[in-house]
């Protein structure tokens, strides 16, 4: 998981530079989405609607490089949909990478 926390802060300072604020914001942006996107796949009730939502996260976490999170969606994807098991390694990977 260090090297995982390494890559992901090293993208978005990168993308920050040397503006600590911007890190911050960053940062908060991917959480948020990762909430977000979140609540959208638990809440889905078709398997369309959990394909789109899995693809979704799986977008945003490539985008900044969290390849854990990438395989996370990955097998939500290929898994059954509403699969609560992929779901809490989710909500791990959430609470573990970004703090909740």
């Amino acid at each position: 998981m260090a090297y995982e926390q390494a890559a992901f802060d090293a993208t978005i300072a990168a993308a920050a530079g040397e503006d600590p604020a911007l890190f911050a914001e960053l940062r908060n942006a991917f959480r948020d989405s990762l909430e977000r996107h979140l609540d959208h796949l638990k809440r889905a009730r078709c398997d369309g609607n959990w394909t789109v939502a899995a693809q979704r996260l799986r977008g945003l976490a490539a985008s900044f490089h969290a390849s854990e999170l990438v395989e996370l969606a990955a097998e939500a994807i290929e898994g059954a949909p509403g699969d609560p098991s992929v779901v809490r390694k989710i909500e791990q990977f959430r609470d573990h990478f970004v703090g909740a």
